[in-house]
């Protein structure tokens, strides 16, 4: 770590790794045509799951302002509902939405995340300065200009992630959210590369959220709002940093004792596997299917393949084999009552369980209501999980970075069904052609079960071209998704 003088006052040079993040995203010009498509699949991907999260009353009660009656006439407008918010609460909200269910893009290496998480900052913040243009007279944002810094946060989040493990310290992979949107939201505000580097250095400072409701013994809700609040947050040091010149900490990174490096990493630098670009968003992996837990995406798959053999036979079942990665059987394998929600999709034995026994797996397969049915728990019981080495070795390749699952039957009688074995989900890269018209019908359908049919043929008339859609200012296109 760094050698300054802790008793000298003198200031160093700000870390690199800060420095870095402020040069790609002023000057990194982003020309990858892959990374666009991509940035307009996750778009509409990310506004079909918050529109799908309006149907369950936990989401909708965090979306309003924070305190009742603090709204702003004229600011950020939040997905399906007729809030006009603050641009940080706007931040919150947008992002709550669009995690809330599970069901948005992810991004798998020594770190998880989602990467789309970050566009609850970036359209809030993209809404409120278009509004504000538009009233003034100035030159509002387009469609274009949000995928441009979704791509640029997608970077950020996930190439930290790559080769940097926040949750072998106990940290949520949320601070790099919070990193990636203070980082973008402070040039989208008008922020110098000095201005960035200080709103950085302040989201380091913060230190990270613990991952404690993420896994047993304390699961719950919180993980479904944990992104919104790192957007909020990032939003907040960017509006500090470019209205209200926040002096920053050059060496929060790397100071003795007192920096994140010593504080929280074991004392561990930053190790990075390739300098910034385009890459994540061109490899992004997008929940398609199934809302559910990314590392049991093929593991779903697999027994919904085998629901026909087996729906029968429930009651015959011996046992019930399940391989998976390292990460998966870290995350997911989970034994023991499920207390709710946020308790069922982040376990695989359960995601396993209700497309063998029900043919399917919704959100809705997560409620108390499905869970009591008793089949399930006793098919949980009857589960066996374990790594298979090959699947850990692709889910970390560079080249495949796949996740991989096999599920098989075991029979009482001594029969078995076939290993069914999945490399890659529909979601992934490999699967793009076969995926993306999935990805539309996702998107149809969140927004015809949500606007009434006029506002509905609006919005699908809008998005059927791709130049046009880029070409819209960000006003008219968010103002589409409102009540």
């Amino acid at each position: 770590m760094s050698a300054h003088d802790i008793r000298s006052a003198k200031r160093p040079d700000p870390d690199q790794p800060m420095v870095d993040i402020a040069d790609y995203v002023i000057d990194c010009r982003i020309d990858s045509v892959e990374a666009y498509d991509t940035a307009r699949h996750m778009l509409l991907d990310s506004l079909a799951t918050a529109i799908l999260a309006m149907k369950f009353p936990e989401c909708v009660k965090h979306l309003g302002p924070l305190v009742p009656g603090a709204i702003l006439p004229g600011g950020s407008r939040v997905p399906g509902t007729s809030h006009e918010l603050d641009p940080a609460q706007a931040a919150f909200a947008i992002g709550t939405q669009i995690r809330w269910l599970d069901f948005n893009d992810t991004w798998l290496a020594a770190e998880w995340g989602h990467p789309s998480d970050n566009l609850g900052a970036i359209l809030a913040v993209a809404d409120y300065l278009s509004r504000k243009a538009e009233r003034e007279g100035g030159e509002p944002l387009t469609v274009r200009d949000v995928l441009t810094w979704a791509i640029k946060a997608h970077e950020i989040q996930g190439c930290y992630a790559l080769k940097n493990s926040f949750n072998r310290v106990g940290q949520d992979h949320v601070i790099l959210v919070r990193l990636a949107s203070t980082a973008v939201t402070t040039a989208m505000l008008g922020g110098d590369k000095r201005q960035i580097i200080n709103a950085v250095s302040h989201s380091w400072i913060d230190n990270g959220a613990l991952r404690t409701y993420r896994h047993a013994p304390n699961t719950g809700p919180r993980k479904s709002w944990a992104a919104g609040d790192a957007c909020r947050r990032a939003v907040t040091h960017a509006i500090n940093a470019v209205y209200r010149d926040a002096v920053g900490y050059p060496s929060a990174l790397s100071a003795g004792t007192w920096g994140y490096y010593d504080v929280a990493f074991k004392g561990r630098a930053f190790e990075f596997e390739r300098p910034f670009g385009s890459y994540v968003m061109e490899n992004v992996l997008f929940k398609i299917s199934f809302p559910a837990e990314f590392h049991a995406q093929t593991a779903v798959e697999c027994a919904m393949q085998l629901h026909g053999q087996v729906a029968g036979r429930i009651e015959q079942i011996e046992k019930v084999a399940i391989e998976t990665q390292e990460a998966g059987r870290r995350i997911i394998d989970k034994t023991g009552p499920l207390a709710n929600y946020a308790d069922r999709d982040h376990c695989i034995q359960y995601m396993v369980a209700v497309p063998l026994i029900f043919g399917r797996l919704t959100a809705d397969d997560y409620s108390d209501e499905v869970a009591a049915d008793p089949r399930i728990d006793a098919l949980r019981e009857k589960m066996v999980v374990s790594e298979n080495p090959d699947f850990t070795r692709d889910y970390f390749d560079p080249g495949r970075r796949y996740i991989g699952n096999s599920v098989q039957v075991f029979f009482k009688d001594g029969s078995s069904t076939q290993k069914v074995s999945i490399d890659y989900p529909v979601g992934h890269r490999m699967r793009r052609a076969e995926g993306v018209p999935l990805l539309r019908d996702k998107f149809e359908a969140a927004i015809r079960g949500h606007f009434p049919p006029m506002r509905g043929g609006e919005i699908m008339n809008a998005v059927a071209d791709a130049s046009r859609l880029d070409s819209m200012p960000v006003q008219h296109f968010v103002e589409l998704f409102t009540l």
